[in-house]
C-alpha cells in the first residue's frame, strides 16, 4: 500500500528544503521522524508536518480499503521537491551608493510518497559470503600507509626483483658500478 502527502508554497528555497529531504529518503518512518525532529534546518518542521500527514493519509486509505496497517511498518518511498512561484513576493532590500538590490521570497512544493511494500535490494549490496571476510581487510588496510595528494611525491616504489633479473640488467649506471666494484673485491 502506497500513500501520499505534500504540502505546497512552503517558505524556503527548495534547494535548503531538499537538504533536508535527502536525509529521510528511503529511511523507516520512525526513523525520519526522529531525524526531523532533531535537524537544525527551518525546512525541517514544515516537512515533518507533510510526513506525519503521509502516515495519516496511509491509515486512511487503509481503513477505506478495509486494511489492517501497521504505521511503523511504512518507509520513505519517494520524496522530493519542487520550486515554488516567486512572483509578486519580490522585496527590495537597501544597498550601498542610493542603490536596491531586489530580493525573492522563495517557495517550494514538497511531496512525500510513503509505503510499506518489501524495499528493493541496494544497488551495491554485497552478498552475505563477503561479510564474513571484512575483517581480513581491516587488518590489511591498517597496514597500508595513507596516500593521497600530500603522499604522491612518496610513492615511488621498488618493486621486488628476484635475483636473477637483478644479475642481469642493472637499473642504473651507479648501480652497475657498485656491482663491478663488489665483483672485484
Amino acid at each position: 500500500m502506497e500513500a501520499t502527502a505534500s504540502a505546497r508554497y512552503l517558505r524556503g528555497s527548495a534547494q535548503k528544503a531538499r537538504l533536508v529531504v535527502d536525509m529521510i529518503r528511503g529511511k523507516d518512518v520512525n526513523q525520519a521522524l526522529a531525524i526531523l525532529r532533531f535537524t537544525r534546518k527551518r525546512a525541517a518542521s514544515s516537512i515533518e508536518k507533510c510526513m506525519r500527514s503521509a502516515i495519516a493519509n496511509a491509515n486512511e486509505a487503509a481503513e477505506k480499503a478495509n486494511i489492517s496497517i501497521d504505521p511503523d511498518e511504512l518507509w520513505v518511498r519517494t520524496a522530493f521537491v519542487d520550486r515554488g512561484p516567486t512572483k509578486n513576493r519580490r522585496r527590495v532590500r537597501p544597498a550601498p551608493q542610493g542603490r536596491a538590490y531586489r530580493e525573492q521570497r522563495h517557495f517550494c512544493h514538497v511531496t512525500i510518497s510513503l509505503s510499506n511494500d518489501a524495499r528493493p535490494a541496494a544497488k551495491g549490496a554485497k552478498p552475505e559470503a563477503t561479510v564474513e571476510a571484512k575483517p581480513a581487510k581491516l587488518a590489511e588496510s591498517k597496514r597500508r600507509k595513507r596516500g593521497g595528494a600530500a603522499a604522491a611525491p612518496r610513492a615511488k616504489r621498488a618493486t621486488p626483483k628476484s635475483e636473477e633479473s637483478a644479475t642481469e640488467k642493472p637499473a642504473t649506471k651507479k648501480a652497475s658500478k657498485k656491482k663491478v666494484k663488489s665483483e672485484e673485491e
